[in-house]
Parts: C-alpha cells; structure tokens; sequence
C-alpha cells in the first residue's frame, strides 16, 4: 500500500522502446531501452532518495508485463524526479 508521500515509478517511464501513448514519462534522448529495477535503483541511491521496492506489480497498461515497481518518497515535484532518475540511468 502506497502513502501519500510517495511517487510511483514505474520502468516503462523511462523505456526508449515504449511510446508516450504507452507509457514513457521522459524524453527520448535521456531514455534507455529496457531499463530494470535495479539500474533505477543504482540512480536513487546516487541521489540518495528514500525507496521501496515491489518487485511484482504490473504496470497497468501492460498488465501482462509484471517487471515492478519503486515507490519514491516525495522530496520533489514527480516530474523533477523522473527527470533526475533518467539522467543518471
């Protein structure tokens, strides 16, 4: 269960194989194909952000894909972290 002072971050966010219709949350020059959970991760603890993993959860677009997700605790705007995440993917 997710709390208020969470963001959700899912990787189809910052997938440069996904389109903005299916899902991707960044521009394309700062996505990287296939991104895992772990290499969101690695980028979370370099800016040193509280996380929690939930490695099962599919994203609701793709429910047939269950690759996970990270909930991000809120210090920023949504769009300031995904941008922050992609860049240090």
């Amino acid at each position: 269960m997710r709390n208020r002072d969470e963001i959700v971050l899912w990787p189809a966010y910052f997938d440069l194989n996904k389109t903005r219709r299916e899902g991707r949350r960044v521009p394309k020059k700062v996505a990287k194909p296939n991104p895992s959970l772990d290499m969101i991760e690695k980028a979370l603890k370099r800016m040193r952000i509280p996380y929690r993993i939930i490695p099962k959860a599919a994203y609701p677009r793709a429910p047939w894909e269950r690759k996970g997700l990270i909930l991000v605790k809120k210090a920023k705007s949504k769009s300031k972290i995904l941008k922050e995440v992609a860049s240090r993917l």
